[in-house]
């Protein structure tokens, strides 16, 4: 048996190479094909209530998924770009934990956003109400969590691995 050089990539774990192989590749699959469904969801009339009055983008939207989340056209995109983010990212271990961590970030930016520039504010090109921060916080703190918690120990670079 000899062992490998930790910087060869050729001999990494094998579940590295597997689709959603390790728990962290599969929180970042499921979150992916949830967020593909919220983004459709937000197309869909009856999941969003006053539909007709979805705008592209401001605060002026008027549809809510779910009759909850305030959404817009440009919101429901973001969503479905998020969600095609995941399963891209779902194919590595580091591209998964940087997915989660990464865009829990992200939603911890939207969530201080939210806070500071909801409602009629002139800064406000993002529909969210209450509702949407308290969901925002929650994704960031859960997305950060499960990049964190679910990547074994040396995530960040490889770990040496033997040749079989």
């Amino acid at each position: 048996m000899t062992t490998a050089d930790p910087s060869d990539r050729r001999f990494a774990d094998r579940d590295d190479r597997r689709y959603a192989g390790t728990a962290v590749q599969k929180a970042a699959l499921i979150s992916g094909i949830v967020f593909l469904v919220v983004g459709l969801a937000g197309f869909i009339p009856g999941i969003t209530s006053d539909y007709d009055q979805l705008s592209f983008a401001g605060h002026h939207s008027g549809a809510l998924l779910l009759g909850v989340f305030q959404v817009s056209v440009l919101h429901n995109l973001v969503h479905l770009l998020y969600g095609v983010a995941g399963l891209a990212f779902a194919t590595t271990r580091i591209g998964s934990r940087n997915y989660l961590i990464v865009g829990g970030i992200v939603y911890a930016v939207i969530w201080l956003y939210g806070l500071f520039f909801s409602g009629d504010h002139p800064a406000n090109f993002v529909p969210v109400n209450s509702a949407d921060n308290w969901l925002h916080l929650f994704l960031a703190v859960a997305m950060i969590a499960l990049g964190i918690f679910l990547s074994p120990r040396g995530a960040g670079v490889d770990r040496p691995a033997t040749r079989v």
